[in-house]
């Protein structure tokens, strides 16, 4: 059974939370990637930053839902989710703008199940973490690469 260990890229670049966002954009851009992970000081991880959170900032300042009642203003929607929304968008550090506490796997996980994780909560990254410590990262590609390498074997 092929898992986590066996595909992963173990020369992982990585970025701190405190990280400008226009760094973190040359770093995706550079290096070709969807998405970095976000690590502190000791390797541990806090984040994931892609590029999706970064267009996420593009776009304009949503203007929530609200109904008008007997001169009371009444929200449609949470002003949590609105504040949320707004600081994304203004971000200017990665801590902002990544997702806090990602999916990971660790290094025993059966590719299939990577797999699964990726397809039906549509992650292009996913880190593999060991006792907390970033030890690889998959992308897609790497699920990809073992189906050329059976065919191959056939």
């Amino acid at each position: 059974m092929i898992t986590a260990k066996d595909i992963m890229k173990k020369d992982v670049i990585s970025i701190s939370p405190d990280t400008d966002i226009t760094k973190a954009v040359e770093i995706l851009l550079s290096n070709h990637i969807n998405g970095v992970p976000v690590v502190d000081s000791n390797g541990i991880l806090k984040g994931i930053l892609c590029q999706s959170d970064l267009i996420f900032a593009q776009k304009d300042i949503p203007f929530p839902p609200i109904f008008v009642l007997l001169d009371g203003i009444i929200p449609l929607s949470s002003s949590k989710k609105l504040n949320s929304e707004l600081k994304k968008i203004a971000a200017t550090k990665v801590e902002q703008a990544m997702v806090k506490n990602p999916i990971s796997v660790h290094p025993d996980t059966p590719v299939s199940e990577i797999a699964s994780l990726m397809v039906e909560k549509h992650f292009h990254t996913l880190p593999v973490v060991d006792k907390n410590k970033l030890v690889g990262i998959i992308g897609k590609e790497d699920i990809l690469k073992i189906l050329i390498s059976r065919s191959k074997n056939n």
